[in-house]
């Protein structure tokens, strides 16, 4: 694995790590309309590069196919799904601005569940990020290393404000300023690893590729739809969330495209 394969799978945890961080240089909590405007931001991001960086290309992949060429990415798509329903339903998760626990009943502290529920957000991030490096080192599909990095960088934009939307509410549930920043930056540490464990697993069976693109971006939607586009929205209404998923998708398009 290249030194520019490393630096692509570690930069999204980059981004996790600096949001993290701005619990240190700010006093309160996120304004409610800048928390809405980040999170539309993100929905954004990954709606862009699951279907720019991994459904299109696992479509390409899949050509030979002919009429029958969408099977593969159906499937894929289908069992991104149902793993983060899966992993919905049996790890004990809280997110922002819920009072009561999704999963299994558990003793966990709340700041642990808040954790844990943005650790599953940030799975499929990791798994998109692997499986495209995956298709570029076996030169199987038709992915560039700027294609790849395009994608690891929009998923680095989108984890700075993530990192920042956990470490300030850990700092109002009475977590000091250094576990706060922990707690935000380990809930990234996902990413990598899944992205390394995706690529063992794809470089493995390479046939395999349009499932494990699709399936990636299959997680990626279920995130968006179950948790992102819910928080933008709840409250008082306000269009800023739809905006900020507006400037989100433009921004990884631009980047999967000018980059691509």
């Amino acid at each position: 694995m290249n030194i520019n394969v490393v630096m692509g799978l570690m930069i999204p945890f980059l981004g996790t790590t600096l949001g993290a961080a701005c619990v240190f240089f700010m006093k309160k909590d996120i304004n409610d309309k800048v928390q809405r405007a980040l999170t539309g931001f993100a929905a954004g991001v990954m709606v862009a590069a699951s279907i720019w960086s991994l459904l299109i290309p696992a479509l390409e992949q899949s050509a030979a196919m002919g009429r029958l060429s969408f099977v593969p990415s159906v499937i894929g798509f289908w069992f991104g799904i149902l793993f983060l329903l899966l992993l919905d339903h049996i790890i004990p998760h809280l997110h922002r601005k819920s009072e009561k626990a999704e999963g299994p009943k558990s003793k966990l502290q709340r700041t642990t569940m808040l954790v844990l529920a943005v650790t599953l957000h940030n799975i499929p991030e990791g798994m998109a990020v692997g499986v495209v490096y995956a298709g570029y080192l076996t030169g199987s599909a038709q992915i560039t290393a700027a294609g790849a990095m395009a994608l690891a960088l929009g998923i680095a934009i989108q984890n700075f404000p993530e990192g920042a939307i956990i470490s300030m509410p850990l700092r109002s549930e009475g977590m000091n300023k250094g576990k706060s920043f922990l707690g935000g930056m380990l809930s990234g540490i996902v990413e990598p690893i899944g992205a390394v464990l995706t690529i063992l697993a794809a470089s493995l069976i390479v046939p395999a590729l349009p499932y494990f693109l699709s399936y990636a971006a299959g997680a990626m939607l279920y995130v968006v739809v179950e948790e992102l586009i819910p928080e933008m929205s709840e409250g008082e209404h306000s269009n800023i969330g739809t905006i900020f998923f507006a400037v989100g998708f433009s921004v990884m398009m631009v980047l999967d495209v000018a980059l691509g």
